[in-house]
């Protein structure tokens, strides 16, 4: 039985290069780092975008002009390609994966959100990694995630677990562009804190993942409430996962 369970959220910009396309190589160090997470008896739970871009591989430029129909069809012709890559990397390192397609909804309280908790500590308990992320090809208004910085940290509640790592392509919160000489990473952020002037929105192109700062911070800051420490690191760096959960100081840490 595991000793500890952990939520893992990678988005879009970590899995891809400046073309938008899929980097096997950082999938591989992801289920690399899972891996040896797993033989400390550490558990994950992967929450993983790239369906959408994945969609994109495969279809090309699509003729379809509403956005939404878009990206549900990029997203319901990449999702078993992404599974179909973590699947086949998983079973390299002798682990197997399942996947979970949840929408918002499913986390209400009632009757589906009991299946949920069932599915996932029956996988749990198996050994098996869950990789969860939403099911964007029946998901539209209401039944939406924000993103799937929300879907983590609804996952990481859900499961009471003991930490949730968020990884983007940077390294956590800084007071400000991360270019500038003069600016700093803030390594330890606080639920009550006031980081609102660290924060910046940047535009995204379509089929990256729709989160930026400011919905990493509201959701990592949920977390922390609920007393699960939350990381927020770059996906891109050598071992992050590792040197996180080994308590190094690496990333922005928000806590209680």
């Amino acid at each position: 039985m595991y000793e500890k369970k952990i939520v893992i959220k990678v988005g879009t910009n970590v899995m891809t290069n400046k073309n938008n396309r899929i980097v096997r190589p950082v999938l591989r160090s992801l289920v690399s780092q899972i891996a040896e997470l797993y033989e400390q008896d550490i558990i994950t739970v992967l929450v993983s975008s790239g369906s959408a871009i994945a969609g994109r591989e495969v279809l090309g430029k699509s003729k379809i002009e509403d956005p939404t129909q878009r990206r549900q069809v990029y997203s319901a012709i990449g999702q078993p390609r992404m599974m179909r890559l973590y699947y086949n990397i998983f079973q390299d390192y002798g682990l197997k994966c399942a996947q979970v397609l949840p929408t918002k909804r499913d986390f209400n309280p009632g009757v589906h959100r009991e299946n949920m908790i069932n599915c996932y500590e029956g996988l749990l308990s198996e050994g098996v990694i869950p990789i969860a992320n939403e099911d964007d090809a029946v998901s539209v208004t209401m039944s939406m995630f924000s993103d799937n910085d929300e879907l983590a940290t609804l996952v990481a509640n859900l499961l009471n677990a003991d930490m949730l790592i968020i990884l983007t392509d940077i390294d956590g919160l800084y007071t400000g562009h991360p270019e500038d000489d003069e600016t700093k990473l803030l390594q330890d952020v606080h639920v009550d804190d006031n980081i609102d002037k660290y924060i910046a929105e940047s535009g995204k192109k379509e089929g990256e993942g729709r989160g930026g700062m400011a919905s990493k911070m509201d959701y990592a800051k949920q977390a922390a409430s609920n007393n699960i420490p939350t990381y927020i690191a770059n996906g891109k760096t050598e071992n992050i996962i590792l040197d996180i959960v080994a308590g190094k100081a690496v990333g922005t840490k928000v806590s209680l």
